[in-house]
């Protein structure tokens, strides 16, 4: 397998993705973690046989944890024979098998001595007298290449890449735009989702304002007229969905996408909601403290009786556009950031409904579909998961104080899930293109690497590791959150959003603001944790 050198400049990117160096280890105790890594991928996550929750991994592509399938019985087996056909990225091809008593075994038996590749699983059922009964089925996938440690360290410091990056969000000129303008610069075609872009730069120059106190006048300057726009564009105060600013703008990428049209996402007034209160904190005006708990009474009046939303809704009649439900994290952080940052308790109530729902519904189901505008949220249950639904939760689980076992068994199977499906410790198997790993992709919909997926599964490997003092968490996290660093072009700042490189890379639109935002603000939060 190749690894990527410590000096990654983005103008460099599909050099290093396609290189050949070697990386030594870190002498961070390398060999025992592996070790560990190994011993924790033969551990399957959560089968479906286990009674608790249906089959998740139906649609999966890829394993890095030993997996088991949802596979029928044979009339008349007893045993069943599990052979493996692999064609590995490197050396022989290899053929293995073993035996178990029922179809739905995981392949743990066998798990740490595939070699990296592609693999063809065929489960026959056998009779008494070891005779062939039937076929269960066949599977293909991709055993993807496992944690070795030794990754490559951060370029430089945290809190520098941090500011750097910064400092490169506020001097793109869609941003600097705003000094004179109260309507958006659509050369940021982003842009056209209002709540998630132009809130998190209302954040992202917040968070600016304070790095860089030398830009603090025009940084806030820029969030004051960009919050105009989302005030502007907001439903008013007797809407049903009052005061929240739209999830859509304009025609551009997926706005213009009929069945966007007039709808909106219901968790994205949140970032909205976020970003009044920072710039409330940032300058003292207390009509962005109004226009954040205007949002947050909108979401408690507007709760289901059993704690839940729905994921997408029309924009004027606030009536769900299909039976698919939100995954609560982003609104249970907004309602406790406005009860322990500000005093506000009145929606405590509304909190624990949401928790109760999270708890019941997707915790035990499993299913952590994608929740994003760009991507259509009418699919089959299971067909696009990703770490965006999934680590977050684990991070809610672990900080809320005391954790029970069950809440601690559910906050790793989430983790587990997000390295197993998404996170890339190597060059993927199956790629069309190069990436840069370790990194992490998105969601089964959208196979890229991505920053912010890098963000939320390191910030949940921290969080465990808080719990817990595991060292091998605090490893992973590092690694992730080093290659943030080694991505980042030294020269102008950038981290980009997706960290891969095809032909067409040259056509990207730019980078997404609230990917940047969550990479600076996880830049910030390593520098705390002692790595050596």
């Amino acid at each position: 397998m190749r690894m990527l050198p410590a000096i990654l400049p983005a103008l460099l990117l599909a050099v290093a993705c396609s290189g050949t160096l070697d990386v030594p280890g870190s002498g961070r105790g390398g060999e025992a973690l592996a070790d560990q890594a190994r011993r924790e991928y033969l551990e399957p996550i959560r089968p479906g046989d286990a009674g608790r929750n249906p089959w998740w991994n139906g649609y999966a592509p890829r394993f890095l944890y030993a997996p088991a399938f949802n596979l029928p019985a044979v009339a008349d087996a007893v045993r069943y024979r599990f052979t493996l056909t692999v064609t590995p990225v490197e050396g022989e091809a290899q053929n293995l098998s073993f035996e178990a008593e029922r179809p739905t075994a995981s392949l743990a038996a066998v798990w740490n001595d595939i070699l990296p590749g592609k693999v063809r699983l065929t489960v026959l059922g056998l009779d008494r007298e070891g005779q062939t009964a039937g076929l269960s089925g066949v599977r293909s996938f991709v055993r993807d290449v496992p944690f070795q440690d030794g990754y490559p360290e951060a370029a430089r410091p945290y809190r520098d890449a941090a500011v750097a990056a910064a400092r490169f969000a506020h001097g793109l000129p869609a941003i600097q735009s705003w000094k004179n303008a109260t309507v958006p610069d659509m050369s940021l075609p982003f842009n056209a989702y209002p709540c998630k872009t132009i809130g998190s730069t209302v954040r992202m120059e917040c968070l600016v304002a304070r790095l860089c106190p030398e830009l603090s006048e025009e940084a806030l300057a820029i969030a004051r007229h960009a919050a105009a726009f989302l005030i502007a564009q907001s439903r008013p105060a007797s809407a049903t969905l009052a005061y929240f600013p739209p999830t859509y703008y304009g025609t551009l990428l997926t706005a213009g996408r009929a069945e966007n049209i007039g709808k909106t996402m219901m968790m994205e007034a949140v970032t909205a909601g976020d970003a009044f209160l920072d710039l409330y904190a940032a300058t003292g005006e207390t009509q962005y403290l109004l226009r954040a708990v205007g949002i947050a009474n909108t979401y408690l009046r507007l709760q289901a009786a059993d704690g839940s939303f729905p994921i997408k809704v029309d924009f004027v009649t606030g009536e769900a556009v299909n039976g698919s439900h939100a995954l609560l994290t982003p609104l249970m952080e907004f309602w406790a950031r406005l009860d322990t940052e500000f005093g506000m308790g009145a929606y405590r109530d509304g909190l624990r409904a949401a928790e109760e729902w999270m708890d019941r519904v997707p915790v035990e189901t499993f299913d952590w579909t994608g929740q994003f505008e760009d991507v259509s949220v009418n699919v089959e249950p299971y067909s696009n998961l990703t770490d965006c639904t999934a680590a977050p939760y684990a991070s809610w689980i672990l900080r809320r104080g005391m954790v029970s076992e069950k809440a601690r068994e559910d906050a790793r199977d989430l983790i587990r899930l997000c390295e197993d499906q998404f996170v890339h410790w190597d060059e993927y198997v199956n790629a069309k293109w190069n990436i840069c790993p370790p990194c992490v992709f998105e969601q089964f919909h959208y196979q890229t690497p991505v920053d912010n997926s890098a963000c939320v599964v390191a910030n949940a490997w921290l969080d465990w590791y808080l719990l817990t003092g595991d060292r091998l968490s605090l490893t992973k996290a590092k690694a992730l959150v080093d290659n943030i660093v080694n991505v980042q072009n030294p020269s102008t700042g950038e981290i980009p959003t997706t960290w891969d490189e095809y032909p067409s890379r040259a056509s990207r639109n730019g980078p997404w603001i609230n990917c940047l935002l969550n990479s600076v603000n996880t830049l910030l939060r390593m520098e705390n944790f002692d790595t050596n």
